[in-house]
């Protein structure tokens, strides 16, 4: 009997709305070869347009209503009309929180047919992976402001690192390690911020002692940064803090070529909530409305979802697809360094389908 698996869309704003529609056409695509049935509930109106006209992102009921979802696809959310900590903490943010996902999951590959702008990074070279901590750290909301206006004003922002948070996304980068035969390298600053990194360094190695079979290290953020450039292909999966994990992901997908055409998943492991998939790129006001979107970060991520979903074949399917078009073609939207619209490299894409 097949499952039907309920799929929460939420376009949100910018280019979201734009490259949305071909994830979801290359689902519907990919579904019906694999017989896997597909049930969308789209949620046009949660954006920024919505908290300028009624003052929140989404409905006091938002998160009731994905409750049930088995999968969330989210486009982008942002707009300059809406300050980001605004955008950020009025959807996406409650999401991850009230859902538990708390691994933010960003591949990174170098495909053949796009040149990366760092010498070294060659296809079959550079596939690595970030595993961010997505719900505490750095992006606490302990802290506050204090005489406002006033010359002596200050503001305290409080990182928040515990025992539970912390092993939980270490444990599921070191299965990720081992499942994918590799080494793990975690992030730290150990040396400079005295409380909460020597913490994170202590629990990885304790974590590690249960992971025997897999080879890690341990680098400062600062020189782990210059090397991911100088030598990205010596990296395999990369565990990171929420802030650390957030700037390397961005560093390592523009070392890929661009940050358009990277996905990333926030992972609730234990499946006692939804997951929700996103492209990085975010909602790019400066070409929204033109359908030059690059696609390639939504389409992604959708394979992401499938795989969560329990579909590894439909997913590589979408991904051999995306490196065939990329390998013998020179279809590329202008991000790429091309002239295709969003809608030709959708088409063409769904030819190599």
């Amino acid at each position: 009997m097949t499952t039907t698996h309920r799929i929460a869309l939420i376009p949100g704003d910018g280019i979201g709305a734009e490259v949305l529609p071909p994830a979801r056409r290359v689902l519907d695509a990919v579904a019906r070869r694999h017989g896997i049935d597909l049930a969308y509930t789209s949620y046009d109106d949660w954006s920024c347009a919505r908290y300028v006209r009624e003052g929140a992102m989404m409905p006091e009921d938002g998160l009731d209503r994905l409750r049930g979802a088995d999968a969330i696809l989210l486009g982008a959310v942002g707009h300059p009309d809406v300050p980001d900590h605004v955008s950020l903490w009025g959807l996406l943010i409650p999401i991850r929180r009230a859902f538990r996902q708390y691994v933010n999951l960003r591949p990174v590959r170098v495909f053949e047919g796009i040149e990366s702008p760092v010498r070294g990074a060659v296809p079959g070279a550079v596939d690595l992976v970030v595993v961010r901590e997505n719900t505490e750290g750095e992006y606490s909301e302990i802290g506050g402001r204090l005489n406002r206006g006033l010359p002596e004003e200050l503001a305290v922002q409080e990182a928040v690192f515990t025992r539970a948070g912390v092993t939980r996304v270490v444990d599921y980068a070191f299965r990720l390690a081992a499942g994918r035969g590799g080494r793990l390298t975690s992030a730290t600053k150990s040396n400079g911020i005295v409380h909460t990194l020597p913490f994170w360094d202590e629990l990885v190695a304790e974590r590690a002692a249960g992971h025997p079979q897999v080879p890690w290290n341990q680098e400062h953020i600062d020189a782990l940064a210059a090397k991911l450039v100088l030598a990205p292909d010596r990296y395999d999966v990369i565990v990171a803090s929420n802030l650390f994990g957030d700037i390397l992901s961005d560093l390592a997908a523009a070392v890929a070529g661009s940050i358009g055409i990277a996905p990333a998943a926030n992972l609730n492991p234990e499946r006692e909530f939804p997951s929700m998939f996103e492209p990085v790129h975010g909602s790019a006001p400066d070409i929204a409305g033109r359908g030059i979107a690059n696609p390639l970060g939504a389409i992604w991520s959708a394979a992401l979802m499938l795989d969560h979903l329990g579909h590894p074949q439909a997913a590589h399917d979408i991904t051999d697809a995306i490196a065939s078009l990329l390998a013998t073609t020179d279809i590329r939207t202008p991000d790429l360094g091309g002239t295709s619209s969003t809608e030709q490299f959708t088409e063409a894409l769904l030819s190599h389908l």
